[in-house]
C-alpha cells in the first residue's frame, strides 16, 4: 500500500502538471466555457479537483478543510489555479513520504462535507478513493479537451516516466 501511494502521488503530480501545460493552450473562455459537465467547464474540472484534494488531505493530516459546496470556485484566474495545485501535489508528495503501515492499517474518522455525521473508513480505502477520484475527473478532463480539439497525450499510469 506504501508503494501504491508513492506511485499515485507521482502520477498525480505528473498528470496534472501535463493537463495545465495542455489547458493553457485554450483561451480562458475556451476553459470555463460550460460543455455540460459534472462541473460545467474545464476550469470548474480543475478547481474541484484541487477543492477536493485540500478536503482530503485535511482529513489525513487532522487539519481540517472548510469548503461552502463541491463546485466552489477557488481561484478563478487560471495561473494562480495553477500554481496552486503545483504547491497541493507537492504537499500530497511529502504527506506520502510520511505514512507508516500503522497508519495505513487504521481508521480514518472524519466529518462528511455533504452530512454532519462522523465517518469512519478503512485509512487505505479512503486513501484508495484519494487517488481514484482524482483519476476519475482527470478522465473528464481530457474528454473536454478533447472536445476543445486538442489532443491531452498519453494519460497511462504505466507511461509514468520514473516508472516505463
Amino acid at each position: 500500500m506504501l508503494t501504491y501511494a508513492h506511485t499515485m502521488a507521482r502520477y498525480n503530480r505528473w498528470m496534472n502538471r501535463r493537463l495545465y501545460d495542455v489547458c493553457g493552450r485554450l483561451s480562458d473562455e475556451a476553459r470555463k466555457q460550460d460543455m455540460g459537465a459534472f462541473f460545467r467547464s474545464i476550469h470548474g474540472t480543475l478547481n474541484h479537483l484541487l477543492l477536493t484534494d485540500r478536503l482530503w488531505m485535511g482529513r489525513f493530516t487532522g487539519e481540517g478543510y472548510t469548503i461552502q459546496s463541491l463546485d466552489q470556485e477557488l481561484y478563478a484566474d487560471f495561473e494562480t489555479l495553477r500554481a496552486e495545485r503545483e504547491y497541493e501535489d507537492n504537499r500530497i508528495l511529502e504527506w506520502v513520504a510520511s505514512l507508516d503501515h500503522e497508519t495505513i492499517e487504521g481508521d480514518l474518522v472524519y466529518t462528511s462535507a455533504v452530512s454532519p455525521e462522523p465517518r469512519r473508513l478503512p485509512f487505505r480505502l479512503a486513501l484508495t478513493h484519494f487517488f481514484n477520484h482524482q483519476t476519475h475527473h482527470r478522465g473528464q478532463l481530457t474528454t473536454l479537451i478533447t472536445q476543445q480539439g486538442i489532443d491531452p497525450g498519453v494519460t497511462d499510469l504505466i507511461w509514468l516516466p520514473e516508472e516505463a
